[in-house]
């Protein structure tokens, strides 16, 4: 029954946009559309304070929405230790509600308690707790207060308290998306930076004494370039602002490279403030400097494209080197092989497929001899993506 229900309190934003599309036809003409529509209305207003987990600011400015649902005098939510929100009539018994939620948060199961009080206006005589879990872990308790704990008042308890555990079990998600992601960032890093950095300071060295000036300058394009790399907030970042830094990045190479490295782009102005995953697209330019102008002799030429496609962003990064075996390349992507030198191809596409779906994943041509061209595709706007 539980799952029935969050099947469709989480349909609440299509079901509404369903009924905007209709035109201006009035929202349910009998009293049972009208109570089901406010049902789910008031249900989307509760959802978004508690994506952020079981906390006091989450349960306070949910509370409201999930007490109408409940139609109960008066509503308190708990965690493991303490009381997070009292909701409603009968403000004295505030104290007592963590107390009452003692058993429950204990054994985990749905308790129907009396409630003793002396004021005879008092419309707090029973409650309801039901417990809170998410990983089959009891978290914290919801309490219904009322004149008398019917068993409607049981059921609707426990159907709000599962809707209430879908949404920090969404919570949770969220948490360990974002975990993962930083991780997987700091992974890229480890990946990309001993082999920069090396290299940087090493062509800074050799004009240190030849050109004091071009070393200075070179020292803080990587001083700038290291500053964006190791920064420690936001997993996103302007489009702009990725290739500011990859344009340091190849200032540097080109230091080294001298006229063996030629780079061409062609970015249009409107998609420079697309919010992006942070360092997206600079393992894919090193990946074209190092697998496709280091082992190669001669001038090797690398072509950086973003182009505006309506809703969409597309970028590709292609270099003319050596390229690569297409079954290693699949082999690779799927995390079957590491690859040489890793440096973090396998990670952008995870990384793109965890932030948009499977379909944004990179797109690789490339084929041995033939150098290798790598597309991707960002919508402009999702949700739950923003450079600030």
């Amino acid at each position: 029954m539980g799952v029935a229900v969050v099947a469709v309190l989480v349909s609440v934003p299509a079901i509404v946009l369903w009924r905007v599309m209709r035109g201006r036809r009035e929202l349910g003409t009998s009293p049972a559309e009208r109570a089901t529509f406010e049902t789910l209305h008031t249900a989307s207003l509760a959802g978004p304070p508690l994506r952020a987990g079981l906390t006091a600011d989450g349960a306070e400015r949910a509370s409201r929405h999930l007490r109408a649902l409940l139609g109960s005098a008066a509503l308190a939510i708990t965690d493991g230790e303490r009381l997070l929100v009292y909701d409603g009539a009968g403000e004295h018994h505030a104290d007592q509600a963590f107390e009452h939620a003692a058993a429950t948060l204990k054994d985990g199961r749905t308790q129907v308690l009396t409630i003793d009080c002396e004021l005879l206006e008092c419309p707090i005589r029973q409650a309801v707790v039901v417990p809170l879990t998410t990983d089959d872990r009891v978290v914290g308790a919801l309490a219904a207060y009322g004149q008398d704990a019917s068993a409607g008042l049981v059921r609707a308890a426990q159907e709000v308290a599962g809707w209430v555990d879908s949404q920090l079990e969404l919570a949770e998600l969220d948490r360990s998306r974002t975990l993962l992601m930083e991780a997987e960032v700091r992974a890229l890093r480890a990946q990309i930076s001993p082999h920069f950095i090396y290299n940087s300071l090493t062509t800074i060295a050799s004009f240190v004494r030849t050109d004091p000036e071009r070393a200075r300058e070179l020292l803080l394009e990587f001083a700038d370039f290291t500053r964006y790399s190791f920064r420690r907030h936001g997993e996103f970042t302007t489009l702009a602002e990725e290739l500011r830094s990859i344009d340091r990045y190849l200032i540097l190479e080109r230091a080294r490279f001298g006229d063996q490295l030629q780079v061409t782009l062609r970015i249009a102005p409107e998609v420079l403030p697309v919010a992006v995953p942070f360092l997206c697209l600079q393992p894919l330019v090193e990946n074209a400097v190092r697998h496709g102008l280091e082992s190669r002799n001669g001038v090797g030429r690398i072509t950086i494209v973003a182009e505006d496609a309506g809703a969409e962003c597309r970028i590709s990064v292609e270099d003319d080197g050596l390229g690569m075996d297409p079954d290693r390349l699949r082999r690779i992507l799927a995390g079957d092989i590491a690859p040489s030198g890793g440096v973090g191809l396998a990670n952008v596409d995870e990384r793109l497929r965890q932030v948009y779906g499977d379909e944004y994943g990179l797109v690789v041509e490339t084929a041995q001899g033939a150098g290798t061209k790598v597309n991707i595709r960002l919508p402009k706007y999702h949700p739950g993506v923003s450079a600030r």
